[in-house]
């Protein structure tokens, strides 16, 4: 890459981080920080509100698991008393009577108690419907008389009652080896259910029991309408997953961010299934951290108005005023200067150096310029006799040229030559000479002065005379004026047939035309110059300039 590359680069990276773009960075770094520290905070609140609803709920539902295993071991407890009471109770004939009449049903975890053969024959029931129904076929009697033990079915319903239900069995052989039926008790599910109302207090939880095969068996009031229903399928797949040990829960999370936690109730399939919808938990956070980003939004659009309307008035516009005076006094306007009344109080020591320099620079540039103007007029004077020189003439001419082309005005000029001046200075050397040139200078520039022209030497002994807005008569008046002047200086030439110092004259007037120069008219007077030294000197020739066929033709008019 280029060294100029480079440098282009360099200069757009300033131009990018010009002084608006750096207070706004200055803004944003000021204001950022603190607001997204409150973002941090609110974040960190609602990590905590999380984390702090997610034990509380835990708590609540290891209560409830608790609770459901103080009913089940209830039932257990009520299905060994009745086992004993039926065990006595067989030797003497009377089992099904003493059993109904020794055992109060009327206790809210249990509907109904019954007690089946080895078949499943229903022979015995505290609810007379369910006598002589046949319960053999039903997985957890048969489990019951295999383990010999307590056993809690999964979600049933009942072929008589037609209710969803789940039903306790106990065999009776498990203390009585001799006697082999089984004790059934009928769960009551609203109890199971009531038992977790003190969670439907809770925002976005919902707590369910479901049996082994995920069916709903007891749920908080506000899922009431899943009994008897399936799980949903992510918290169904989990829980039935998930094997947590006892007193404890398995938790995870779902697609939806859910937190899912499950606790086994000890002796049964059952599961308590705890599912806590985070969304709705942490919606009141959720919309503070939300205002909070628009707050920050709006802050750091505040921020970057506010540092750019700063900076446009603080800074850039004060450097604007600055600059703005420095372009004019740069183009000549050597009056500019900063108003310091309208800058802030941090550039008026800038404005005062600027405006003091400026004075400074102004007072140089006008010495210079007088400076220029003397050394440009010392270049277009003659020394010697003090008249304009070639230079200055021939910058007069052209000047004179044009306001006469745009005037229309006719201009004249006379072009003057001393008579014999080589043998002048042979006869009385060259500082007399000088002497010489210098009053007839004199006499020339009396003569300008009179007329309103412009009188040069334009070489050696020769002289010229311009006169603006002078026609050819005036002009010829005028040349006659000068050789008069210059004769009566009466300056001795020995080497003169007049014997004295004269002069010739050429004189040419004309009225510019637009393709007509300078040089046309110069050419004219110096040909009637020529003409005047053939006519023995000392006399005033006119050359006429006339308008031919050819642009460039001239005519002696004498």
């Amino acid at each position: 890459m280029s060294r100029i590359a480079i440098i282009r680069k360099k200069a757009k990276l300033r131009g990018l981080f010009g002084i608006r773009a750096r207070l706004v960075i200055l803004a944003l770094i000021l204001v950022c920080p603190l607001m997204l520290d409150r973002i941090r905070l609110l974040e960190h609140t609602r990590a905590t509100q999380l984390a702090a609803v997610a034990n509380n709920v835990a708590t609540l539902a290891q209560r409830a698991s608790d609770a459901q295993r103080e009913v089940i071991s209830s039932v257990e407890a009520v299905l060994k008393s009745a086992a004993y009471i039926h065990a006595g109770a067989s030797q003497i004939g009377r089992s099904c009577s003493i059993l109904r009449a020794s055992l109060r049903v009327d206790l809210p975890s249990i509907r109904m108690l019954s007690v089946a053969d080895k078949n499943g024959l229903v022979y015995c029931s505290t609810a007379a419907t369910f006598v002589g129904a046949r319960v053999g076929d039903r997985a957890y009697f048969r489990r019951a008389l295999e383990l010999h033990d307590f056993v809690v079915s999964d979600f049933v319903v009942g072929a008589q009652s037609g209710k969803g239900t789940i039903l306790a069995a106990y065999p009776v052989s498990a203390v009585d080896t001799g006697e082999e039926a089984v004790l059934i008790a009928g769960m009551n599910l609203d109890w199971l259910s009531d038992i977790m109302t003190n969670l439907a207090g809770h925002a976005g939880l919902s707590v369910v029991m479901i049996d082994g095969e995920g069916t709903v068996l007891a749920a908080s009031p506000n899922q009431r309408s899943q009994i008897g229903f399936k799980l949903d399928r992510a918290p169904l797949a989990f829980a039935l997953g998930a094997n947590p040990p006892e007193h404890e829960l398995a938790t995870s999370h779902d697609d939806d961010d859910r937190l899912l936690a499950v606790s086994r109730i000890p002796g049964t399939n059952a599961r308590l299934v705890m599912t806590l919808d985070e969304n709705v938990v942490s919606a009141a956070i959720d919309q503070e951290i939300r205002t909070a980003y628009l707050q920050l939004g709006l802050v750091c659009l505040i921020a970057l108005l506010g540092a750019l309307i700063a900076a446009e008035r603080l800074i850039v516009k004060p450097i604007s005023m600055l600059t703005s005076a420095a372009q004019r006094f740069a183009h000549g306007d050597w009056a500019a200067r900063a108003n310091r009344a309208k800058l802030p109080s941090e550039f008026q020591p800038l404005a005062r150096a600027f405006n003091a320099m400026a004075a400074q620079l102004g007072q140089r540039e006008r010495e210079l310029l007088e400076t220029n103007n003397n050394l440009s007029m010392m270049a277009s004077m003659d020394l010697l006799s003090g008249l304009g020189n070639r230079r200055g003439f021939q910058n007069r001419l052209d000047f004179e040229w044009v306001r006469a082309v745009q005037n229309g005005h006719c201009l004249a000029l006379l072009m003057l030559d001393v008579d014999h001046f080589k043998m002048f200075n042979d006869s009385y050397g060259h500082p007399e000479g000088d002497a010489c040139l210098s009053r007839i200078g004199e006499a020339l520039a009396g003569v300008a002065n009179d007329t309103g022209g412009f009188a040069a030497r334009y070489g050696g002994e020769e002289f010229c005379l311009l006169l603006p807005e002078t026609d050819a008569a005036a002009a010829v008046v005028v040349g006659e004026m000068v050789r008069d002047t210059i004769e009566r200086l009466a300056l001795p030439h020995r080497s003169s047939v007049f014997q004295r110092v004269t002069i010739s004259v050429g004189v040419a007037a004309a009225v510019p035309a637009d393709d007509a120069v300078p040089s046309d008219l110069l050419e004219a007077a110096d040909a009637a110059l020529y003409a005047a030294k053939h006519r023995g000197r000392n006399t005033v020739v006119e050359h006429g300039l006339m308008r031919t066929a050819a642009p460039a033709a001239m005519a002696i008019a004498s």
